[in-house]
């Protein structure tokens, strides 16, 4: 007679096919989603870059040195000289209008709502683009294998976690983007694979795909004007939050009414399962408590760790860091 055991192997086996045949670290399920939300963040990223464009107007606020905006046929929507802006978008002071997260505003002028709306604004083009591409090569499998509601919450917490981590270490530059969230994503992508451990084949290969393409990102972290903090912030809480929202149900609870008499499956979940959704709910609570007193109280994260400024900025002899 089969065990629980023995089902759970045979449905991890089926998994290793569909697996194998994809660069995602989610496998099919058999439920699938209409992916929707993610799409609607792309156009909303991509409206909210035109709207600030707009609003920039290189040739108004260059009158007289028009010559000096990038791509003068766009008219109000030409980008900025490249020696300001090399990522072909708008001013900083436009982009900071619009709602980007910077530390004075936040604290002393309780502008709290720019931790949310700086992860829908971005620097330039190339900026926009390159996170456009990477949230529709993660965000649509994520939210046809788990839904539009635990993903969409997943990218709009990690983007906020990425924000308050920003804040509290990066207080004389502006910060904007959405690689936060993304990172969210990636990073609940990894605790996905590990709180539905037992449900996959080719474990060891997944594991070390994903954490390559995760330190990579980081790594292009420490160069200037990139702000890991924000990458950082927003994979941890992607992190706890795939053990919050992405546990998989034993494979024998699913088909519960179609074993056999002798097979009973008395819990939903795994006893680890749920050892780490407790952990990480605590977590995630306390960390963003812990997070938004000290923000708002004006603490300086630099003042209790002196060397966390090397995690986004490393100085070379081909640049300086200035950004804390």
């Amino acid at each position: 007679m089969p065990t629980e055991e023995d089902i759970e192997s045979r449905e991890a086996k089926n998994r290793a096919s569909n697996y194998s045949s994809s660069s995602y670290v989610i496998g099919d399920s058999d439920t699938q989603w209409t992916s929707w939300l993610i799409p609607m963040f792309v156009v909303a990223n991509i409206a909210v870059f035109i709207v600030a464009m707009s609003i920039n107007n290189c040739p108004k606020h260059h009158l007289g040195m028009m010559d000096k905006c990038v791509a003068k046929f766009l008219g109000r929507f030409s980008f900025e000289p490249l020696r300001e802006n090399p990522l072909f978008g708008p001013s900083s002071s436009t982009l900071e209008k619009l709602g980007a997260l910077e530390w004075n505003k936040v604290v002393h002028k309780h502008q709290g709502w720019r931790l949310i709306s700086c992860m829908w604004l971005h620097a330039g083009i190339v900026h926009l683009i390159v996170n456009m591409l990477s949230l529709v090569f993660i965000g649509i499998r994520l939210e046809q294998q788990f839904g539009f509601v635990r993903i969409g919450i997943i990218y709009l917490l990690s983007g906020f976690g990425g924000s308050l981590l920003s804040a509290l270490f990066i207080r004389n530059n502006i910060s904007v983007g959405a690689s936060g969230a993304l990172f969210g994503l990636l990073g609940a992508m990894l605790s996905e694979l590990i709180t539905n451990w037992t449900m996959y084949s080719n474990k060891a290969a997944a594991v070390f795909t994903l954490l390559i393409i995760i330190v990579i990102n980081l790594a292009v972290g420490i160069l200037p004007h990139v702000d890991n903090f924000a990458h950082i912030g927003g994979f941890l809480t992607g992190f706890f939050l795939g053990f919050v929202l992405l546990p998989r149900p034993q494979f024998g609870w699913m088909e519960r009414h179609n074993l056999p008499a002798g097979i009973r499956v008395k819990s939903k979940y795994k006893p680890y399962q749920y050892v780490l959704w407790v952990i990480s709910l605590v977590l995630l609570i306390s960390g963003f408590a812990v997070g938004l007193v000290m923000l708002f109280r004006g603490v300086n994260g630099n003042d209790h760790c002196h060397w966390c400024h090397y995690i986004s900025c490393v100085p070379t002899s081909k640049w300086k860091c200035d950004g804390t």
